[in-house]
């Protein structure tokens, strides 16, 4: 047996897929991926719909209410009133439930979209990094549908400086 197989079947019983995007991210220029995921709502977000008109931010985070993934969400929670007023819709993902996105949503008072990417289908069509049900915290901005800026290597507290500072761009 492999090594990747042996990691899967010993990870399986507890519910961990050891897998990894074979995607590369995105480049400049590209759409927005038609990918659907479920809100901390239950609710079903078309992402290329939800985000094809002006600007829109989909961030990753490996873990729902873990130290640095609060810093960043936290981070755009708080300035979440200059990013609205520059008309920028937020999503964040991670590979966590809908019950744990809308735990993490209640508990920081986050006002923007939490999506469930459990089975890693949006991570997949953004060519994030996942392994063991975690996504690699990264960032992606687009404008009218289009990715203008990207963040491999995310920031927590600074999250949102970084956005707003491509916004001024």
């Amino acid at each position: 047996m492999k090594p990747l197989q042996a990691l899967s079947a010993i990870a399986a019983p507890f519910g961990l897929a050891i897998s990894q995007a074979s995607a590369a991210p995105l480049e400049d220029g590209a759409a927005l991926p038609a990918v659907t995921a479920v809100d901390q709502d239950g609710k079903e977000v078309k992402v290329a719909e939800a985000g094809g008109k002006g600007w829109t931010l989909v961030y990753f985070y490996p873990r729902a209410d873990t130290p640095g993934c609060t810093k960043q969400a936290c981070s755009l929670r708080d300035s979440y009133a200059a990013l609205t007023e520059k008309k920028v819709t937020v999503f964040g993902v991670s590979m966590d439930d809908v019950a744990a996105q809308k735990a993490f949503q209640e508990k920081y008072q986050l006002p923007f979209s939490l999506l469930a990417d459990k089975d890693a289908k949006v991570a997949d069509a953004f060519g994030v990094p996942h392994s063991l049900g975690f996504a690699k915290r990264q960032a992606f901005l687009f404008k009218d549908g289009k990715l203008v800026w990207k963040d491999l290597t995310a920031s927590t507290d600074q999250q949102a400086a970084d956005v707003l500072k491509q916004l001024e761009k």
